[in-house]
């Protein structure tokens, strides 16, 4: 399908979205009226977000496997992921800190002045698993038939992992059927995620005017300066992260950002990684990044380089202190950032996992649980922020580190490839 042709069907799909969803709002008898129209439009969002989680798991284990085969040995494999986690790792912290910075330049909760909560007030969010330990172990799988019914993409990746190495050791003895089909699965799960992509429009245009059916637009008045604080943080982000693009990737960068717009709008529209996944990859082959080093470094971002949600962890958690005027000191906000640092480690398969991060690092600076009822309502408005954050983090991030291993000048055996930052179309002419 036309990529330029989708991005602009998704853009009018957002408008239509907002205006529907603000009649129905306007129109409704009363909240419990608007909140039953937002069920019908959720219904269609689902169905779609369905068709995007029944190609995940094919698509990551395929493309991952491919890669992997495709790669000169182990040591290829252990080198691009040490420069991934490097990355990652510098990434969190610039987002943190970033966080970190804004919240105690803009004071965002300090007009609030709340009295403490009872103790007994506290969310509804499940953060007894979310600790260092439970993550470790939870990465390896104990069955891959689970790890892909539940999509649990750093399992698929272990996996692949043990998969493609044997793989790539069948096929130096010279057995290459098994690795050709891998090849063509990858191919098809290409094609097939081309015909669910055709559904996109769709799929945004409920899920907007699900929200603003159910939220309305005033909400963005009554918390008009906190979004607008935050989503400056994410711009400035943003800037930070195509200015670090710039250093390796050069004026391509551009290039880049303009090829990742449809699945950053997916992302946005829909608060999902997933929806945008396979158009990320696709939009990083057409910018030159080879599917064995995309296939490999994207799964590794979904669990560690979550740059969006990093920086709204450090910014809610000190919006919440401010809101009732708990000082905190210097040290403990490098405490907070640390902490931060290693329980987000815990977030991939955790729903509304930024929540639950934020939820599971309250208490242990003394800070009421029950401030995320502050939050929590408008947090969708968040998350479409953060998750297109974590879409363009983890995009850059692939393309870098293509350019750094030198794998992205010509195509190889299995797969075509443009000069980094041509696109495909136009290195084929």
């Amino acid at each position: 399908m036309n990529t330029r042709k989708l991005t602009s069907q998704i853009g009018i799909a957002m408008v239509l979205g907002i205006v529907v969803g603000y009649l129905c709002h306007a129109y409704a008898k009363d909240a419990q009226a608007a909140k039953d129209i937002a069920a019908y439009f959720g219904m269609v969002t689902d169905i779609f977000l369905r068709m995007i989680k029944m190609i995940i798991a094919p698509l990551v284990f395929a493309t991952l496997v491919s890669g992997i085969a495709s790669m000169s040995g182990s040591g290829a494999v252990g080198r691009i992921g040490l420069k991934a986690m490097l990355w990652f790792v510098c990434a969190a912290t610039v987002s943190l800190l970033l966080g970190m910075t804004l919240a105690n330049l803009f004071q965002p909760g300090a007009q609030m002045h709340l009295a403490l909560p009872d103790a007994t007030a506290v969310s509804a969010l499940k953060t007894g698993d979310l600790n260092l330990k439970t993550f470790i172990t939870h990465v390896f799988p104990k069955s891959i038939t689970e790890a892909m019914a539940n999509n649990e993409i750093l399992q698929i990746l272990v996996f692949s992992l043990f998969f493609g190495g044997a793989l790539s050791y069948i096929k130096s003895q010279g057995h290459t059927t098994l690795d050709r089909m891998i090849d063509e699965l990858s191919r098809i799960m290409f094609r097939i995620t081309d015909y669910v992509m055709r559904f996109a429009p769709i799929g945004v245009f409920a899920a907007m005017a699900a929200a603003i059916a159910t939220q309305g637009l005033g909400i963005l008045a009554d918390y008009g300066k906190l979004i607008g604080e935050f989503y400056l943080g994410l711009a400035l982000l943003w800037a930070i992260l195509f200015g670090v693009g710039y250093l390796f990737l050069g004026r391509s960068v551009v290039q880049l950002g303009k090829l990742i717009r449809e699945p950053v709008m997916l992302a946005f529209s829909t608060a999902s990684s997933e929806s945008a996944y396979p158009k990320t990859i696709e939009s990083l082959k057409r910018f030159g990044v080879p599917r064995r080093i995309s296939s490999f470094v994207l799964p590794l971002g979904y669990s560690f380089n979550l740059d969006g949600s990093m920086m709204y962890q450090a910014f809610a958690v000190m919006f919440i202190a401010q809101a009732y005027h708990i000082e905190m000191s210097w040290s403990q906000q490098l405490t907070v950032l640390f902490v931060l640092m290693v329980t987000s480690k815990g977030m991939a398969g955790v729903a509304r996992a930024s929540l639950v991060v934020v939820a599971a690092s309250l208490p242990m600076f003394h800070l009421p649980e029950a401030g995320l009822l502050l939050i929590i309502g408008i947090d969708q408005i968040f998350d479409m922020g953060r998750t297109a954050t974590n879409v363009i983090g983890n995009s850059l991030a692939t393309a870098v580190i293509a350019k750094i291993e030198g794998q992205t000048d010509h195509a190889d055996e299995t797969e075509e490839a443009a000069p980094l930052g041509v696109p495909l179309a136009a290195a084929k002419a």
